[in-house]
């Protein structure tokens, strides 16, 4: 059999496989594919496709995607009823196999989407009436940014850091391209997987600059870019250029196109008040956001609930049921004068509830505690508008960029302007220190720590917890949660390719520290 058969549904992307060559099996309401058969008859066809493309890369964010990572690193503790959720890549310790959940669905969530991108940049080259070809652009273009970001996340997880000098010979990940069900891919190398998302992201920004303007959802979307972007733009394209640029140590580069979104027209702005932090991080309505992605109260936005998990009862009210509680190393992170522990670190709005038991006087991180719109009950759920790009993150960028390439004072200059609109205070001592901090800071949470750890070669500290919460989280044994340390040099900064994949594919080769079983 040599057709391939895929359900795209309406305003989504599925993933299902139809195992026959019946076409009774698929409801003549979808949209057929057909390996090198033109699937984009109509303008509505791309347009379905596109918003399943774009559903696609919003599940790749919060929730999990970002979860594993967080509770990787020092900012966390284990609550005792956590369940062992994420339990050993909280502790990393010898039970962190290749058979892991969360790091294999990660794995999984990318390479499926990917698959999606494929399909959508092969069926827009095939586009050739004239009347279509604007609206298939578009769609290749935001395909082509997604799959870059998907390998960039990849290469990030399951790759060593790149170094320029080993780049050409360190194993990557698979770099597929093209959809073939019968492929066993091996690793490419770093470089071939880079220099892929450089030739996407290039592609992308040159598609969408042609094209103006596009109608999503029953709103316009300024695709040179503005903030709360329902969809991919040409500033989401610089900002992920500059994540890029950063990994493969062009500084000049990096800063070049960080600052081209700090400086774009769209006009991106710090919260610099209590006002406008709660207003973009409780109701998602700031100008931080590059991309905020689509959603309804009635579909329930995913987020990031491990860390509030609110519930209540009528005779206790409402309670946080947390599985991970801030760590006494996060919270002295921050100044008190900075309004992101003002607004992320709040003591006793709820009490915690463990065992059966409440407990006042912890401070907790509500950074995602959920919008009250998307809010489908009584409680804070966690749903938030997904926004994957935030412009704080360029500041970043641009003054780590500026600090490695020499530039202290743009990079003491950038770095000042995000701590004064945080309040955080003067900014004492070595400048890539502060930067250093500041990253922490400002995307705890945000699925970026370990990544920051393996490009600046560092380890991670110990994270005893908070001492109202001493009695609360795990700690048995201690060299597994409060006192755990991670040297710089640990394989577990470097996920174990899946030993699934491994199992259909044997010639994929499985990274030092861990068996292919």
């Amino acid at each position: 059999m040599k057709n391939i058969f895929r359900n795209i549904l309406i305003g989504g992307l599925a993933v299902t496989m139809v195992a026959s060559c019946d076409l009774n099996l698929v409801p003549t309401t979808d949209i057929v594919y057909e390996e090198g058969k033109p699937l984009f008859l109509t303008k509505r066809d791309i347009a379905e496709f596109q918003n399943g493309v774009i559903a696609s890369y919003r599940g790749l964010h919060y929730g999990s995607s970002w979860q594993t990572v967080e509770v990787m690193t020092e900012c966390f503790n284990a609550s005792i009823d956590f369940g062992n959720n994420y339990g050993f890549v909280h502790r990393l310790g010898s039970g962190f196999l290749a058979s892991d959940d969360y790091t294999t669905g990660i794995w999984a969530g990318h390479y499926g989407a990917i698959k999606n991108y494929n399909i959508a940049i092969e069926q827009c080259e095939m586009v050739e009436d004239e009347a279509l070809k604007a609206n298939a652009n578009v769609l290749k273009g935001i395909a082509l940014f997604c799959r870059a970001s998907s390998y960039l996340t990849l290469a990030r997880h399951f790759s060593a850091d790149y170094e320029p000098a080993t780049a050409a010979t360190e194993l990557a990940v698979p770099l597929i391209l093209v959809y073939d069900q019968l492929e066993k891919p091996v690793r490419a190398t770093l470089q071939e997987v880079y220099d892929q998302i450089i030739a996407d992201l290039d592609e992308a920004e040159a598609l969408l600059s042609e094209a103006g303007s596009i109608n999503l959802n029953g709103q316009a979307v300024n695709l040179a870019g503005a903030p709360k972007s329902l969809a991919p733009t040409v500033d989401a394209v610089k900002a992920l250029k500059a994540r890029y640029y950063l990994d493969v140590h062009e500084y000049e580069l990096a800063a070049e196109s960080a600052m081209d979104v700090i400086d774009s027209e769209a006009g991106y702005a710090l919260s610099s008040s209590l006002e406008e932090m709660n207003k973009e991080f409780m109701t998602d309505e700031g100008n931080e956001s590059i991309i905020r992605l689509y959603a309804t109260k009635s579909e329930g936005a995913v987020g990031c609930t491990i860390y509030t998990s609110v519930q209540s009862t009528d005779a206790e009210g409402k309670f946080f049921q947390p599985m991970f509680i801030p760590s006494q190393t996060l919270v002295n992170a921050y100044e008190n004068s900075d309004l992101r522990k003002q607004v992320w670190f709040p003591v006793d709005m709820y009490p915690v509830k463990v065992q059966g038991t409440l407990y006042n006087g912890i401070t907790m991180f509500t950074k995602y505690i959920g919008n009250p719109t998307l809010q489908q009950g009584n409680n804070e759920d966690g749903a938030h508008f997904c926004k994957p790009l935030m412009i704080a993150e360029m500041y970043l960028i641009a003054a780590e960029a500026y600090a490695q390439s020499g530039n202290e004072g743009d990079a003491a200059a950038i770095i000042g302007e995000l701590r004064a609109a945080r309040k955080a205070g003067e900014m004492t001592g070595d400048v890539m220190d502060v930067i250093k901090g500041e990253w922490l800071r400002e995307t705890v949470g945000d699925g970026q720590r370990i990544n920051c750890i393996k490009r600046w070669g560092d380890g991670l500290p110990a994270r005893p917890a908070q001492k109202a919460a001493e009695n609360i989280v795990m700690n048995t044994p201690a060299s597994d949660y409060t006192a755990r340390e991670l040297a710089a040099d640990s394989h577990t900064l470097v996920w174990p390719i899946p030993s699934y994949e491994i199992k259909i594919s044997p010639a994929l080769i499985q990274n030092p520290g861990y068996s292919a079983e």
